[in-house]
């Protein structure tokens, strides 16, 4: 009989199958001197090795000369939002179409109540209670979000220019 150390890959050994309970099987894979995957006899199905004398997994020791990694630290929870809210207005209704200061205070159908902390062209950051969301705002400068085109002139076929205007 081989022993599960030394054997090589494509020979027999002997391990325990969960499925069928057969201890006869083909060694699939090893890493290094450990074999790691067999091949069942009985049900044809792979699995880990699993040696059939009950003998212990080697205990892989910690490097002493590889520093541990650092624990991720936990995730901080503001309390309060990093602007005042300006109390002296009322909440005002979210909407997209809207453009936010500062300190404003906004009800968010979802989120709940929460003040603006950074208003940028387009977006607006907003500390809830249950944390900070980015949500859309209008552009600076932009006049409508849905303003038509003027009219064009189709009937000037010498380059035609919106109706109104000569």
């Amino acid at each position: 009989m081989l022993c599960a150390m030394s054997a090589a890959v494509g020979a027999d050994v002997e391990a325990l199958c969960s499925k069928c309970g057969d201890v006869w099987h083909v060694v699939v894979a090893k890493v290094g001197d450990q074999i790691v995957k067999v091949h069942c006899k009985e049900c044809n199905k792979e699995h880990r090795y699993k040696s059939p004398h009950g003998a212990a997994k080697a205990v892989r020791n910690p490097s002493m000369t590889t520093p541990r990694p650092e624990r991720a630290k936990p995730v901080e929870r503001f309390e309060k939002p990093a602007v005042a809210a300006d109390l002296s207005k009322p909440a005002r209704s979210y909407r997209a179409s809207e453009s936010y200061s500062v300190g404003e205070r906004v009800e968010h159908p979802n989120f709940g109540q929460g003040v603006v902390e950074v208003s940028e062209s387009g977006k607006v950051t907003v500390f809830f209670g249950s944390g900070r969301r980015v949500l859309v705002q209008a552009k600076a400068g932009a006049k409508s979000a849905l303003e038509r085109p003027k009219p064009f002139d189709h009937t000037n076929t010498a380059g035609g220019k919106p109706v109104g205007q000569t």
